[in-house]
């Protein structure tokens, strides 16, 4: 499967092959029914989750913010800035995701450096990202359009770390508990 959404790949372009095996056995590969919360909004939440397949709802109060799908990660903003959430997410469908419980991320980043700063860097790529898309979506006032169509195209190393990290998701999906 290929993801049309790069938050994961981006994510674990960053991340060795160990710290995915840390990943896939601290995680938990979990089904979610349509309709289900997965978090809910102005409550802790306790994981960060990798959308392996499905679609979510992102919610503010009860008016449908966006919508998010397989390849995105959720809970990382929290976590981050150890506040609550301000949206709540619930599966549009049903859906599969890896839990990463936040005790057990919060030790391994203290315990490794190496991992502290491949995941970090991975968040950052992620939010980057993120915050792109909406400076695109506004606008504010620029041809961004064409702003991006000028800065789009990937050198090789970026294409050769995008699809390491499309092979890594794929590993993510095969993962048996």
């Amino acid at each position: 499967m290929t993801i049309k959404r790069r938050k994961a790949l981006l994510m674990l372009g960053e991340l060795n092959n160990d710290d995915l095996d840390w990943m896939l056995r601290m995680g938990k590969k979990e089904t979610i029914a349509p309709g289900q919360i997965l978090i809910h909004e102005g409550q802790p939440s306790m994981a960060i989750y990798i959308v392996l397949d499905g679609e979510f709802n992102i919610l503010l109060g009860n008016r449908p913010l966006a919508k998010i799908g397989t390849g995105e990660l959720i809970g990382e903003v929290s976590f981050l800035d150890q506040q609550v959430p301000v949206a709540t997410v619930q599966a549009a469908t049903e859906s599969v995701i890896l839990s990463i419980p936040r005790w057990h991320l919060v030790l391994q980043l203290q315990k490794s450096i190496g991992f502290a700063a491949r995941f970090y860097r991975g968040l950052a790529l992620c939010l980057s990202d993120r915050m792109r898309g909406t400076i695109k979506r506004l606008g504010y006032g620029i041809d961004v359009a064409q702003l991006y169509e000028e800065h789009e195209s990937f050198e090789e190393t970026e294409v050769e770390r995008l699809e390491l990290a499309q092979a890594k998701f794929n590993w993510l999906l095969q993962y048996q508990e």
